[in-house]
């Protein structure tokens, strides 16, 4: 995938994952930022267990799931 294209996942990922945790997105900045973090998370923790994204719509929810886990993980160590 090239670099374009996993910039937008990461910003759909992390604007879903901003609306489905506080109910606003973080900017395309920081959606970017949390998609893309929680596109590597999710990637690497799916790939530990052994479960592969094939397609657009395959790696748009592991980003997504792994963006939620990212945001989670940001929230607890914050407190």
């Amino acid at each position: 995938m090239n670099l374009l294209g996993f910039l937008v996942i990461g910003a759909v990922a992390g604007w879903l994952a901003g609306l489905t945790t506080k109910g606003s997105g973080f900017g395309i900045l920081g959606n970017i930022l949390v998609g893309v973090a929680g596109a590597i998370l999710g990637g690497f923790l799916f790939g530990i267990l052994g479960i592969a994204a094939f397609g657009l719509l395959g790696r748009l929810i592991f980003a997504f799931l792994g963006s939620l886990l990212f945001l989670w993980l940001l929230r607890f160590v914050r407190r």
